[in-house]
């Protein structure tokens, strides 16, 4: 197995743990909801400590439930991660493409001193 193979299975099962240790070991059994989101104990918080507090916009969209709220957003993460995803692979790509076309330019120039990056020679162009 290759260290980046060795580090991506750490990774992931690291991933895996951080998901599942919280619910093996019952962490918010003593909440009515355990596992909400930084939003809805942000807004218990101020209830509590200020109940008369009144707040200075009202949401664009209420989603019927938490489940649709909770869609909505894995969505949102889902495209962020699509096109940071793209923007990535796109600069990876020009940047590959840039070194083949450097690459084959030399290769252009001084034929009988191309190589492969496996270190194999190539065959030198033809002229026409």
């Amino acid at each position: 197995m290759s260290r980046n193979a060795k580090i991506n299975t750490l990774l992931l099962l690291l991933v895996a743990a951080l998901a599942v240790i919280p619910l093996a070991l019952g962490l918010g059994d003593d909440k009515e909801e355990p596992f909400t989101g930084a939003d809805a104990q942000a807004e218990a918080a101020i209830t509590e400590l200020k109940p008369d507090y009144e707040p200075w916009f009202a949401p664009l969209y209420e989603p019927p439930s938490g489940e649709v709220e909770s869609a909505l957003f894995a969505l949102q993460a889902a495209l962020g991660a699509g096109v940071l995803a793209y923007y990535f692979g796109v600069r990876k790509g020009r940047r590959q493409g840039a070194a083949q076309a450097l690459a084959q330019a030399a290769a252009a120039e001084a034929p009988e001193a191309a190589h492969t990056p496996e270190g194999e020679r190539t065959r030198p162009a033809r002229e026409s």
